[in-house]
């Protein structure tokens, strides 16, 4: 039997800074997703950081992920 804890799928600690958050700044439309460690995909790696997100990797998040 696994027993999980109900706090073990939720995002990383420290996934987004808020003081990195910037509601004013402009990003390109360029279509180059980006998956943050919050599961969600950004449409590019500076949608992600003006989001406040710490980390990501290249290319849309795994649909997996948010199950």
């Amino acid at each position: 039997m696994l027993l999980l804890d109900a706090n073990t799928c939720k995002q990383p600690v420290n996934c987004i800074d808020e003081s990195k958050i910037d509601t004013a700044g402009m990003c390109t439309m360029e279509y180059l997703p980006v998956c943050g460690c919050d599961g969600i995909t950004y449409g590019n790696q500076c949608q992600a950081e003006k989001s406040g997100v710490t980390s990501f990797t290249k290319g849309p998040c795994d649909v997996e992920q948010h199950k």
